[in-house]
């Protein structure tokens, strides 16, 4: 076991990732907390009508018109970057940061067109009262500081600078958990609830913003933004990379993470938030593991670049071990002791919270323990690949949530979410394993004679 654990940390791209998720981790560590404490004094305050409506409802409402909407450049940004840099075209690198914060900032404004447009029928439909229209529109204004968002966290991390990041998302935490006390202490309601998340998320994105600005004059100097466009990728190469991960992101949005909408949709405000609160939980679960997502990605596309199959591998089977191992000791944990601990962190009102805790482990454990699937299947230039298996399991998951929810609630969803990540993930990890196995197969393959 030792001798295992000494060969895994010399490992030079272990070592690289566990450094730069250790950033993202720490921060992430003290973020979740924050939240859950967000989480906690909201819930107490409003109560699980109130706060199914701004958590379940209100909140993603806006996020998700956003995601639906954007091509997700932070993915090809970081793609594409680290090609120019590492082949010395800066010129060619700015380009890319040029365009996609063009793209990105028209998209954004017309996702807060489209929110202003669907804010009447979200308050009747979703929250269930007409009166929180003006709530929607209220919040989705942290659209317009997200303009170049996505473009921003891209250049911090094909600069390799993780912990920015983390330091500006733990701010963003503290901002708002401490404007959700400042709520709870005065016995606000679901406004000053809401203003704090506004706030939070309107320093984020500024915050990042201006950070990758800087570091864009530096790397590439001063007049950077008068780098012609046609430096950029092929534009039919970027735009099936773009369209594939906003494809991808659109999937991820319908059948994964709109079920508080959809159980509000089918059922109630007041159910959504229960399923609020088990996702919630859940981020104890995940919280190590989403900050090795990025720094996974970018060495697994630096192995694969260089064919080197085996040490691909290696990487593959040594960061599962390290999720595996978090997994499988916290989701035991929280499993065991959710049902007490559910009630004293929210409140007794929401102690429905925990079976749909129980059922959200089984799928999110196995979504933890393989969280490369994806960007594994990037780095292979398979994107369409996800997006059909996505688009497949995700279809019939839907189907059975609009026959299942209405009869079932919201224990229904939540095992309908874990069946969905069960299949396909599973599905994904098999497609790269095997697309590893034929490349590696080919290399090693002696030339033919002529």
């Amino acid at each position: 076991m030792i001798k295992t654990l000494r060969a895994m940390w010399q490992d030079t791209l272990l070592r690289s990732i566990v450094k730069n998720s250790s950033y993202l981790f720490s921060s992430n560590s003290v973020a979740i907390v924050l939240s859950m404490l967000q989480g906690i004094f909201a819930a107490r305050l409003l109560g699980a009508t109130n706060f199914g409506i701004l958590a379940g409802v209100i909140l993603p409402v806006a996020s998700d018109i956003h995601r639906l909407l954007s091509f997700r450049m932070s993915e090809p940004v970081v793609k594409y970057m680290n090609e120019y840099l590492t082949e010395g075209r800066k010129d060619r690198a700015a380009a890319t940061v040029k365009g996609a914060m063009l793209v990105e900032g028209m998209v954004t404004l017309l996702a807060y067109g489209v929110l202003v447009l669907a804010a009447p029928l979200a308050a009747r439909f979703l929250a269930k009262d007409p009166q929180t229209s003006s709530l929607f529109l209220l919040y989705g204004a942290f659209l317009l500081a997200f303009a170049i968002y996505e473009t921003s966290t891209g250049v911090l991390q094909a600069l390799n600078k993780f912990n920015q990041l983390a330091v500006v998302r733990l701010v963003q935490s503290g901002i708002t958990a401490g404007l959700v006390f400042v709520a709870f202490l005065t016995h606000g309601g679901i406004l000053q609830v809401l203003l704090a998340y506004l706030v939070g998320k309107v320093v984020e994105g500024l915050t990042i913003s201006f950070m990758a600005l800087r570091l864009v004059r530096n790397e590439f100097g001063r007049n950077w933004w008068q780098t012609s466009l046609k430096l950029m990728p092929d534009r039919r190469e970027l735009g099936r990379f773009a369209i594939s991960t906003n494809l991808q992101g659109t999937l991820n949005l319908i059948f994964r993470d709109s079920e508080t909408l959809l159980i509000s949709l089918l059922r109630s405000p007041a159910e959504a938030g229960y399923f609020r609160i088990g996702m919630a939980v859940i981020n104890l679960v995940t919280l190590p593991v989403d900050p090795f997502i990025a720094p996974t990605y970018r060495e697994i596309t630096r192995t694969i670049a260089e064919h080197n199959y085996d040490l691909t591998r290696r990487l593959l089977k040594r960061v599962s071990i390290i999720a595996g191992t978090w997994t499988v000791a916290a989701g035991g944990v929280i499993g065991l002791f959710g049902y007490w601990l559910v009630p004293l962190m929210y409140g007794a009102e929401f102690r429905p919270a925990y079976p749909a805790l129980l059922l959200l482990l089984v799928g999110y454990g196995f979504a933890n323990i393989l969280h490369w699937n994806r960007p594994l299947l990037l780095a292979l230039g398979k994107p369409a690949y996800p997006i059909k298996i996505a688009a497949i399991t995700g279809s019939l998951k839907t189907l059975l949530t609009f026959l299942l929810v209405p009869l079932y609630g919201y224990l229904a969803e939540a095992a309908l979410l874990s069946g969905y990540l069960l299949s396909s993930i599973g599905l994904n990890v098999w497609r790269g394993r095997r697309e590893i196995a034929a490349r590696s197969a080919e290399d090693c393959a002696p030339p033919e004679v002529a």
